[in-house]
């Protein structure tokens, strides 16, 4: 695989309460910031998001693309590109861990982005790190803030 970028954030909430703000895809657009729409285009038998289309306006890429989420138990789930009008590659993990004896949740965010356009390899390292940041400190004040109920 190729290289990825990963960071991690503690969140207090338990990991149930963090992995519903992030199953819940209907509401990105009130979170995100990129995420100007998102629709479930499957669902799995319970009732869990397999394919999601997402409309993205992050400033220089602007995109409409399809990922195609793998539930792992409860406290994980992966995702890849299905399609895309700009990404070539677009492979993401939340891993949700209890912290402080279970009512905070450590969550680590992998990614990994390819273009279609060609960009150095630091520069789409940076990008990377650029939206799990983004993605990890609005998933906090959104779980925190207690909206994600």
């Amino acid at each position: 695989m190729a290289e990825h970028t990963s960071s991690s954030i503690t969140i207090d909430a338990p990991p149930a309460e963090v992995m519903g703000v992030i199953a819940d895809f209907g509401r990105y657009p009130e979170w995100t910031g990129e995420v100007k729409e998102a629709e479930v285009l499957a669902s799995d038998a319970q009732g869990r998001a397999e394919q999601v289309r997402l409309v993205l306006d992050a400033g220089a890429i602007k995109d409409d693309h399809t990922l195609a989420y793998t539930w792992h138990g409860a406290d994980e789930v992966s995702w890849t590109l299905v399609k895309s009008q700009m990404l070539r590659a677009l492979d993401g993990t939340y891993r949700l861990a209890p912290a402080g004896g279970g009512d905070r949740t450590e969550v680590t965010y992998q990614l990994t982005v390819d273009v279609k356009i060609p960009m150095l390899g630091m520069i789409k390292r940076k990008a990377e790190k650029v939206i799990i940041d983004r993605a990890l400190a609005g998933l906090k004040k959104r779980v925190e803030s207690g909206a994600g109920a």
